[in-house]
C-alpha cells in the first residue's frame, strides 16, 4: 500500500533538489549559464527551462490540471528539444521565474490529490499511472539533470559542494585518481586531458 508518508517523502526530496538546480546558476554571468558546455549543447539555463516544461506537463495535463501558461505539446516534433536551451529573446529571470511558477502549480496538484490518484501519460507505453508514479519520475528526472548541472558548473569555475571547492584539494584528488587509473591500466595510451578538468602536472 502506498501511503501519504511516501507522498510527503518524495515531495520533500523534490523540493530540495529543485533548489539545488537553481543554485548552480548563482554567481555566473548570463553568457556562462547559456553557453553550450557539451558537444550536444547542454547548458545550465536550458536544464532549468527543460525542468519547467517537465513539471508543467507531468503535474498539469497528466492529471487534467493544465498549467496556466503555454507548454509545448509533447507530440509537436518541430519543437522537440527547444526546451533545452534559451533563445536570445528569453531572459534568465523569465526562465527561473517560470520554473518557480511551475513548482507552485506542481505543489498544488500534489497537495490536492491522493498519492494513488489516477493520471494519464499518453507518451508512455503504459499510459495509466498514479500520482506516485509521476512523483518518482519527476524526482528522478530532476535528480538526473541536477547531476548534469553539477558537472557543468564544475567545468565552468570548479564550484562543487564541500571540500571540492578548494583548488588545492581538487588538484590532489585529480592527481590521485589519475595515478590510480594509470596504475590499473599499464601500457595503455594516455588520453589528452578532458576539457574543463584541472591540468596540473601528470603524476610520476
Amino acid at each position: 500500500m502506498i501511503d501519504d508518508f511516501a507522498k510527503d517523502y518524495l515531495h520533500g526530496d523534490l523540493r530540495e533538489i529543485r533548489e539545488a538546480v537553481l543554485r548552480k546558476l548563482d554567481g555566473l554571468s548570463d553568457y556562462d549559464v547559456r553557453r553550450p558546455l557539451t558537444s550536444t549543447g547542454t547548458n545550465l539555463l536550458g536544464l532549468v527551462k527543460h525542468l519547467s516544461v517537465t513539471e508543467a506537463r507531468y503535474f498539469g495535463e497528466v492529471f487534467d490540471r493544465p498549467f496556466p501558461e503555454p507548454v509545448p505539446r509533447w507530440d509537436d516534433l518541430d519543437r522537440r528539444g527547444t526546451d533545452m536551451w534559451a533563445t536570445e529573446h528569453e531572459t534568465r529571470q523569465e526562465i527561473t521565474d517560470r520554473y518557480r511558477r511551475a513548482w507552485e502549480h506542481s505543489d498544488a496538484t500534489i497537495a490536492a490529490l491522493a498519492v494513488d490518484s489516477p493520471g494519464h501519460v499518453p507518451w508512455w507505453p503504459r499510459p495509466n499511472v498514479m500520482l506516485f508514479n509521476v512523483l518518482v519520475h519527476v524526482l528522478t528526472e530532476t535528480g538526473r539533470h541536477a547531476g548534469h548541472a553539477d558537472i557543468l558548473r564544475e567545468q565552468l569555475d570548479g564550484e562543487v559542494e564541500g571540500n571540492g571547492s578548494d583548488p588545492a584539494f581538487r588538484e590532489r584528488r585529480r592527481a590521485e585518481v589519475e595515478r590510480a587509473a594509470r596504475a590499473a591500466c599499464p601500457g595503455e595510451p594516455v588520453s589528452p586531458p578532458v576539457p574543463g578538468a584541472s591540468t596540473g602536472p601528470a603524476p610520476g
